[in-house]
């Protein structure tokens, strides 16, 4: 019996089907979704594209990514949280980016948010991490769209003034930085290999 959510690659591997079509998709596939994240910075700038991503394909923000770090000076919280009306006006004209005025602005306010916080943004989100599941899972049809940590994450952080954080982006972001793991059995980045 195979497994219809995994594909073998060209270099021997199984992994995730999705990852298996688009040169990077399997590089963020491979080398970064589903690791655990505890970087301030990275991780900001992954709450941040999380956001960017609402409404889109991920590979569109995977592709402008190194557009994304230019416009927000590589997601620097201090300096993204200084940004102005003179900032915003040139971001919403750059055509390398997303010129949506709305996840613009939410950036700016979220680095306002994360430095107001008590403690650091690693410590509030992995607050969040839900117990680590007992098994893999079988198939894509088993990854939730959110959870009840992802729930409380987007409340949490929605009280504390974030933007762009709903569960549905706030459980993209889990799996992104490594609090679970969605990879299915079989896939050669699974903790459960």
């Amino acid at each position: 019996m195979t497994n219809e959510s995994l594909q073998l690659g060209v270099d021997g591997l199984l992994r995730c089907r999705w990852a298996a079509n688009d040169a990077e998709y399997l590089r963020y596939h491979d080398e970064e979704w589903g690791r655990p994240l505890h970087d301030e910075r990275a991780l900001f700038e992954k709450l941040c594209l999380e956001g960017f991503q609402a409404g889109l394909s991920w590979i569109t923000i995977l592709r402008r990514r190194p557009a994304f770090r230019a416009a927000f000076s590589n997601f620097d919280v201090a300096t993204v949280a200084a940004f102005d009306e003179t900032d915003i006006e040139r971001l919403v004209t750059d055509a390398s980016i997303i010129r949506h005025r709305g996840k613009i602005t939410a950036t700016i306010a979220n680095a306002r948010a994360t430095l107001a916080l008590d403690a650091s943004l690693t410590d509030l989100i992995w607050a969040h991490a839900p117990t680590p599941r007992p098994a893999p899972l079988a198939d894509v049809t088993e990854v939730p769209a959110i959870t009840p940590e992802s729930t409380a994450l987007s409340k949490d952080l929605r009280s504390r003034g974030y933007r762009f954080v709903g569960p549905t982006t706030m459980y993209a972001l889990m799996q992104s930085s490594g609090l679970v793991d969605d990879h299915v059995a079989g896939c050669h980045r699974s903790s459960f290999r």
